[in-house]
């Protein structure tokens, strides 16, 4: 039986063919590897150039390595003769069936890739999104972390963030802050002015420019009430606050201006056999 075996047939038929083959698979994926390797980091200099997060940045270089790599793997098993075409349909109807599956995760994606990007926000930032509002410390992929003022910590879903309004309250180098002071009828509106206006000038940590404002802004049922718009820093915003509501209050107490609160005046008529009696 071995002697009726045509080596030489075997040889040309089989042997040759295929271990040309498999050089030619070994040289695509070898070649095409080393191609990839050039084209990533040509990719990774121009993201880097541009100024792009560190975090992304490593993060397309992932996804640009592995559909690199999908590509050579293909291209090799073209050429061994394997019909790729069925394995490119199977390849996109998985990708369709995790997109599905994972669609919230995808938006939570797409949302970190476009933070990153146009940067509404830092790392450091106080800021108010996705029903929450905290000192920004970390800006992930799929969610962001917040850090509140009494120090607890909150993971948001960044899909939340960039799917609703963001309020950056240290994206500005100063802020104004808006404060309403009300005060009696009976008392002198100008001389409740002049005390505003001498402590807000004492205070160094208030700007100058743009000028205080201090005015009255609307009578009210019970009390006349004055806007009081200072502008300061912006890392001094609460502090600044905090001091302008205790020094005015404690001002107005020692110059006799009150402060109205509510109150209600409670009238006892007698009944008429009450009267009577």
């Amino acid at each position: 039986m071995l002697e009726s075996i045509n080596i030489q047939d075997l040889t040309d038929v089989y042997i040759i063919p295929w271990a040309i083959n498999i050089v030619m698979v070994l040289a695509i994926f070898l070649v095409g590897r080393k191609i990839a390797h050039i084209l990533l980091n040509i990719v990774d200099k121009m993201l880097n150039k541009a100024g792009m997060d560190t975090m992304l940045v490593g993060f397309v270089h992932s996804i640009l390595n592995a559909l690199l790599l999908l590509f050579i793997i293909i291209a090799s098993f073209d050429q061994l003769g394997v019909d790729t075409t069925s394995f490119i349909a199977l390849i996109g109807a998985a990708g369709l069936a995790v997109g599905l599956a994972l669609q919230g995760s995808l938006q939570n994606f797409a949302s970190g890739v476009l933070l990153i990007v146009f940067r509404p926000f830092k790392v450091g930032h106080f800021i108010e999104a996705g029903g929450a509002a905290g000192v920004v410390e970390e800006i992930g992929i799929f969610s962001t972390r917040m850090r509140t003022g009494d120090n607890r910590e909150i993971i948001v879903p960044n899909g939340a963030i960039y799917g609703g309004t963001i309020t950056n309250n240290s994206a500005r180098a100063t802020r104004r802050i808006d404060m309403v002071f009300g005060i009696s009828y009976d008392d002198d509106i100008r001389k409740a002015k002049q005390i505003m206006q001498s402590i807000i000038d004492a205070d160094e940590r208030i700007l100058k420019e743009p000028e205080t404002l201090i005015a009255v802004g609307e009578l009210a049922n019970s009390s006349v009430n004055f806007n009081v718009r200072p502008w300061v820093n912006t890392a001094d915003y609460w502090t600044v606050k905090f001091d302008l509501t205790e020094k005015i209050k404690l001002a107005f107490d020692d110059n006799g201006i009150t402060i109205p609160y509510p109150q209600m005046d409670l009238h006892i008529s007698k009944s008429a056999n009450q009267q009577d009696s």
